[in-house]
């Protein structure tokens, strides 16, 4: 990806509705390769919210996702593996939810995906419900995590008000085209004082000063809005909500995100979206050295979120209002 000037004129800014605006970056989709297609990352010149230009259209959006683009459980020992690894590094997702649910209190997670997070919650004793937008993800979801799931999409989500005391939502935010509608339904789904919490990469992290266009939280074109950690609270707060924590650091985000930055040919999943055909050996090599350089990656990654300035932000909000 090179910066470059955009020619088109981009649609107003989704937050203040300003039409002035510069061009950041310009590139096409460097890690899964569904699109040939250039796009611009652009600031908007009044409230400094950063945006895909043009956005796509819903049906160009389904396209530029891979299919199962989500994890899919199988019994395989290689997947047996990866599961392994994904609970180990999902440690502090569960530790960070579990410090904001009730102990009668129910959970939904939107964007659940094949529901490894929801399956470690349930083995902790909560009561579990997950969405995503793919129907096959939602029927994994039930499979791995047994744990119910619905095939929709924020802001139409098929639940009454007040249903649930925790939502979480872990890098989908990002992807929707109206992040203030969807915001405003969840807040519909929990009563005064239920939690909101909420991961989304961070543009105000050092590894996007440092990588530029090559950061992989940028993620062209499926990252539609890219939130620096003021605008995700700027959202939140406007949206009936009060900022409780804040988490800079993700074991299972971070340093992997930073490899895939610098190495995205060597990234495992987006090899296998790809339909990449390689060797079971050069398949094993590839993957080794991702995991090393993950490895490497993780005290700079410690280092940037000691400073506030890490490449995901996760936050715990409540919801304002008496109970």
């Amino acid at each position: 990806m090179t910066s470059a000037v955009e020619l088109t004129t981009p649609e107003a800014c989704p937050r203040c509705e300003g039409e002035g605006y510069r061009t950041l970056y310009r590139g096409a989709d460097r890690l899964y390769r569904t699109t040939t297609r250039n796009f611009s990352v652009i600031e908007c010149s009044s409230c400094g919210l950063m945006r895909l230009d043009p956005f796509p259209t819903q049906e160009e959006l389904r396209s530029f996702y891979p299919e199962n683009y989500w994890w899919e459980h199988d019994d395989s020992a290689v997947n047996r593996l990866a599961e392994m690894y994904r609970r180990v590094v999902m440690g502090d997702h569960v530790r960070f939810a579990r410090a904001a649910v009730e102990a009668d209190g129910r959970l939904l997670d939107v964007g659940c995906g094949g529901g490894s997070f929801l399956a470690a919650m349930v083995e902790h004793g909560v009561d579990c419900f997950g969405s995503d937008f793919s129907a096959k993800a939602a029927a994994q979801c039930l499979r791995h995590a047994e744990a119910p799931a619905v095939c929709a999409q924020l802001p139409r989500l098929p639940f009454q008000p007040h249903s649930f005391q925790t939502v979480t939502m872990f890098h989908v935010l990002e992807h929707l085209p109206d992040p203030v509608s969807a915001v405003e339904a969840v807040a519909e789904l929990l009563p005064p004082g239920g939690r909101f919490i909420v991961q989304t990469p961070n543009a105000s992290c050092w590894q996007l000063l440092l990588l530029g266009d090559r950061w992989n939280g940028l993620d062209v074109p499926r990252h539609l809005i890219n939130f620096r950690s003021e605008d995700l609270e700027e959202l939140l707060e406007g949206c009936g909500f009060d900022v409780l924590r804040r988490k800079y650091f993700s074991l299972r985000d971070n340093p992997a995100g930073l490899a895939a930055s610098l190495c995205p040919d060597l990234e495992p999943v987006a090899r296998r979206m790809r339909g990449v055909s390689e060797s079971p050996q050069k398949q094993a090599l590839k993957s080794a050295l991702f995991f090393a350089l993950t490895v490497a990656a993780v005290p700079f990654t410690l280092l940037e979120a000691a400073g506030a300035a890490g490449s995901t932000i996760m936050i715990d909000a409540v919801r304002r209002g008496r109970r």
